[in-house]
């Protein structure tokens, strides 16, 4: 008995990593970075299965490498900004919602700190590591649906992105 719990903790604590270890083999598809006048805000890579982007509805992860302190309310305030542009906050009624989710689910930021949103089966997972030096990345929050996941991803890989050079580069494009 003792044995058999003592299985049951294991998994429930390598669990979270060995999913992340799935996602992490997936092949880069492409890479991109964000400035803002002289300085690198952060530095992102596309990741899918086969290392080809064929839409929205294939599994894929988004990884984004800070490279500034950031504070949540700033990425929640980025993404609200973008989901205006793109529609989304008038088109989707929940998104009120989301964006409190976010506001309580996000960390602040610190140049080397690592958040992915992994898209795998219609749902979404966020994950978060410290550095790229920390062996793996830690889930955040709980799977999020089809509908948030396609609107969040939307935001670098939707051909209506703020900033297409970015989409282009980040689905297999030119740099």
């Amino acid at each position: 008995m003792r044995t058999a719990l003592l299985m049951l903790l294991w998994l429930a604590v390598i669990t979270p990593y060995s999913h992340a270890a799935d996602w992490l083999t997936w092949r880069k598809v492409g890479d991109a970075t964000l400035t803002w006048g002289p300085f690198t805000v952060y530095t992102s890579q596309l990741r899918t299965p086969d290392g080809r982007y064929h839409g929205p509805a294939q599994d894929q992860a988004l990884i984004i490498t800070y490279q500034r302190d950031i504070d949540h309310e700033e990425l929640v305030d980025a993404t609200r900004e973008q989901w205006q542009v793109q529609g989304v906050l008038e088109q989707e009624p929940q998104s009120d919602a989301w964006l409190s989710m976010l506001q309580s689910l996000w960390p602040d930021v610190t140049p080397g700190v690592q958040l992915a949103f992994v898209l795998n089966g219609q749902q979404g997972q966020f994950w978060y590591r410290a550095s790229a030096a920390q062996k793996g990345f830690t889930p955040l929050g709980s799977h999020q649906s089809e509908a948030f996941s396609k609107r969040f991803l939307a935001i670098w890989l939707d051909p209506r992105t703020q900033y297409p050079e970015l989409r282009q580069q980040l689905i297999g494009g030119d740099k």
